[in-house]
């Protein structure tokens, strides 16, 4: 016997006693409560299928030279997967043949793409951007770190606020007793004082119906709610209502970097050129770019187009896996790509413009001919107008900042810098996040993650 219970028997109760109308409006009020409360869940729990989603349901397996396509949940420890450009990796592996880069912001929030070879671990859920890979399973579908992370967000779902611990517990005990009364109340004085039993069944139901706890059974969730659809609104999803009562108590803030302190977006920040017009640069590095599907290739031919740039035809395209791309514009061979690339061919690299640009936490694309570097294009994740001021205004407050990231120390840093958070913890998996919270929470108190 619950809070429902009572409430149902009360409800039924008002209406033996003559005040049907006030029982039917605390059953409506009651579950429109209910309603309400299950409603704000579901954006959490819609964030769990789209983690689900993330994962393929087939995995092509290669077995004595021969490739078979089966569920995920077939796949065994040691089986060797096929995974093609543009596929997301099925299962938790190790690197066997073949390099690419890997898109590994789904799992760890890194905005740059990976390079994977030939021993490098990769995630299921992770996309293959350009190159062929075969992966040796390390992990069984149940077992995949993606498999973990939607583990850890459905058990922060299930967690109740201890307003909600202490009405369920409450109710526990409450119940049963007003039920108990009740019947006293209905029994003893016909029984044993030979006292009418409409006249105190009657007030048995009165009973019911004055000690049914309608303020705690409806303003519990009515406020939970109300506090998590109001930060939905300000484009926060809070996971449950044990959290709303929480923040109250944060003096720590831990934040994701990527699409939580900046945009999630790469863009073309700077342009230097090295013998050639800025205008030439970009329209070499565009050109090749657009025959690639490489995420910084992307945010290249966009910045063109801004630019009003029209684009050339290539030929002998050629994606170098991990690397870079290269092809003839106008007769002429020109690369596009990593210092890797660029290292093959040329043993002057501009590395004073280079260290530059990398120590503010941009990424450095070379381009070139067959003879020379003739520029360089920096890209960045964009931080978020909001973020600064958003920063200053919890430092006012003194409640700590601090960014957990999967991005590398050097681009950590240079963003921390920029945006005022002293504290930062680099090179970040999602379960070295949950890791860190925790030590947060050790050293600090109550501590709220965001993102």
């Amino acid at each position: 016997m619950n809070i429902d219970f009572l409430i149902t028997t009360a409800a039924v109760g008002s209406f033996f006693i003559g005040h049907g109308e006030e029982g039917a409006a605390v059953i409506f009020l009651f579950y429109v409560a209910e309603f309400l409360e299950s409603h704000a869940g579901e954006r959490a729990r819609r964030s769990v299928l789209f983690l689900m989603k993330l994962s393929p349901e087939v995995a092509t397996v290669k077995r004595d030279g021969r490739e078979f396509k089966i569920p995920v949940q077939e796949v065994k420890v040691d089986d060797v997967v096929v995974v093609r450009p543009g596929e997301k990796i099925p299962l938790d592996g190790i690197v066997v043949r073949g390099i690419s880069s890997v898109n590994q912001a789904p799992i760890t929030g890194e905005s740059m793409p990976v390079t994977k070879q030939v021993g490098d671990t990769v995630y299921a859920g992770t996309i293959n951007n350009e190159g062929f890979l075969e992966i040796k399973v390390t992990k069984r579908s149940e077992e995949t770190l993606l498999s973990k992370i939607i583990r850890l967000v459905e058990e922060a779902q299930k967690v109740k606020s201890p307003t909600e611990k202490f009405i369920d517990k409450f109710s526990k005990y409450y119940t049963p007793s007003v039920i108990f009364l009740a019947v006293i109340v209905a029994i003893i004085p016909t029984f044993m004082f030979n006292m009418s039993f409409d006249e105190w069944f009657y007030k048995a139901l009165v009973l019911l119906v004055v000690s049914c706890p309608c303020a705690l059974a409806i303003s519990t969730p009515v406020a939970m709610v109300s506090g998590i659809t109001s930060a939905a609104r300000n484009g926060v999803l809070i996971k449950g209502s044990a959290y709303v009562e929480e923040i109250s108590k944060i003096k720590v803030f831990a934040f994701d970097k990527t699409g939580t302190l900046t945009e999630g977006k790469l863009e073309v920040t700077d342009i230097v050129p090295l013998g050639h017009s800025r205008s030439e640069i970009l329209l070499r590095a565009a050109s090749l770019e657009a025959l690639s599907e490489h995420p910084i290739g992307r945010a290249i031919v966009e910045a063109a187009k801004k630019e009003g740039i029209k684009l050339k035809a290539v030929e002998d395209f050629k994606a170098i896996a991990g690397k870079g791309v290269m092809g003839k514009i106008d007769g002429e061979t020109c690369y596009v790509g990593s210092r890797k690339l660029f290292k093959d061919f040329f043993n002057d690299l501009p590395e004073a413009h280079v260290g530059k640009l990398e120590s503010e936490g941009k990424t450095v694309v070379f381009v070139g001919n067959e003879e020379k570097v003739i520029g360089l294009i920096a890209v960045m994740d964009r931080i978020r107008e909001t973020t600064i001021m958003t920063m200053r205004e919890l430092g006012r407050r003194n409640i700590k900042t601090v960014m957990l990231t999967g991005d590398n120390e050097r681009t950590a840093r240079a963003i921390a810098n920029k945006i005022g958070i002293s504290e930062y913890h680099a090179e970040l998996l999602p379960q070295d996040k949950v890791i860190m919270v925790e030590k947060l929470t050790e050293k600090y108190g109550s501590v709220g993650m965001v993102g």
